[in-house]
């Protein structure tokens, strides 16, 4: 199966130093960390409502986006570059905090739904469709559904943060195998662990 490069990755978080620490801006963690491993710096893009880098990976130019807009209307933003720049659904990589796995856990997934994550939710309604990549940082739950808002715009504890960033680490390594379109090869390496 021959997969399309991808042209955008976007992390998924909310904007404001008091959401910073949050498990809910893993996706920007990630995304901040991609882009200092690659020298890529963000800048304020206002026609996109978010914060655009943009540079040559592995022979691809790809965009890299971290919306301003908070997390349940993300879809504007990404919406917005992907037209703009004619970024097909499936040359998307959306970054995000997942409830539905442990700490310490990446997994890479192409389509499925948004799991209650309003930041997806809005991003599916955006593009009018959900096969776009997802890139699912665990962040585990709080056991009880109400609980959920509040969790995840708390800090991690310690332990969960370092397990975190172990699991964005390792997906950090594959990331050129996503960006090259060689998402099996990346997959098998990453679920592996």
């Amino acid at each position: 199966m021959n997969m399309s490069s991808i042209r955008l990755i976007v992390g998924l978080g909310n904007p404001g130093r008091e959401y910073e620490t949050t498990r809910h801006n893993a996706g920007f963690w990630w995304v901040d960390e991609f882009a200092h491993s690659q020298n890529l710096s963000f800048r304020s893009e206002a026609k996109f409502h978010g914060l655009a880098a943009r540079g040559q990976l592995h022979g691809n130019e790809v965009f890299l986006l971290k919306p301003q807009t908070f997390m349940n209307v993300s879809g504007r933003a990404v919406g917005a570059l992907a037209q703009f720049y004619k970024i097909a659904p499936a040359e998307i990589l959306v970054v995000h905090d997942e409830l539905d796995l442990p700490p310490g856990s990446a997994k890479l997934k192409l389509g499925g739904g948004h799991g209650g994550h309003n930041g997806l939710k809005d991003i599916i309604a955006q593009l009018g469709t959900k096969d776009f990549w997802r890139l699912r940082l665990g962040i585990g739950h709080p056991g009880e559904r109400s609980e959920v808002s509040n969790f995840v715009l708390h800090d991690p504890r310690r332990e969960e943060r370092e397990l975190i960033e172990e699991a964005m680490r390792r997906a950090l390594d594959v990331a050129h195998l996503v960006i090259e379109g060689k998402t099996e090869a990346a997959m098998l390496k990453l679920h592996s662990n």
